[in-house]
Order: C-alpha cells, then structure tokens, then sequence
C-alpha cells in the first residue's frame, strides 16, 4: 500500500510538472546516432522523467525479487533445522523412555 500511495504522489507530480511545462514553446534538437529530431522541451523532460522512473522501479524490483527468494531459502533451511532438531529430540527421548522401563523391568 505504502508503494503505491508513492507511485501515486510521482505520478501527481509528473503529470503537475506537464500541466506547468506545457506552456513552454521552446524547441530543442536531439542528435541521436544517425538522425535528428526536434521535439518541445516539455516533451523531452518528461520522456526522460519517465525512463528514468521505469529504469530505477526495474532494478528495484529486480533487488526486491531477489530478497524475497534469499528469505524463501532461509526459511526452508531454517524449518528444515527446526524438523531435524525435534527429530533428534525425540529420539533422545525415546532412548532415555526405553532404558527407563529396562530398569524398571529387572
């Protein structure tokens, strides 16, 4: 929920930043590698705004995923150690139950 209430308050902010920068008429020239174009400067802010948003949510998921498997694994190692800790408890148990009633017996 808390993500989303920030994707939300990005994108009020963004779409604010075009409302003001659509007043803007200035034009500027983007060379690319083979071509040229001329685009409204309020346009190219806000391409570049949003690659930049999508670019760092990408690693951030990216990360986030990442994490959440580290702890998945973590938590199957540690039920895995918890099972074979009761295991040997009870065994021990048992063991200890046995010798009792041998003793008990003679």
């Amino acid at each position: 929920m808390k993500s989303f209430i920030i994707a939300f308050f990005v994108a009020a902010f963004f779409f604010l930043a075009l409302i003001f920068g659509a007043r803007n008429e200035q034009v500027v020239t983007i060379s690319y590698f083979v071509a040229q174009g001329e685009f409204r400067l309020p346009v190219v802010l806000a391409f570049v705004f949003l690659a930049g948003f999508l670019v760092s949510w990408i690693f951030a998921l990216y990360h986030i995923a990442g994490l959440k498997l580290a702890l998945r694994r973590a938590n199957k190692k540690l039920l895995n150690a918890e099972d074979k800790q009761i295991t040997e408890s009870e065994s021990k148990t048992l063991v200890v139950k046995q010798s009792t009633e041998k003793e008990v017996d003679a």
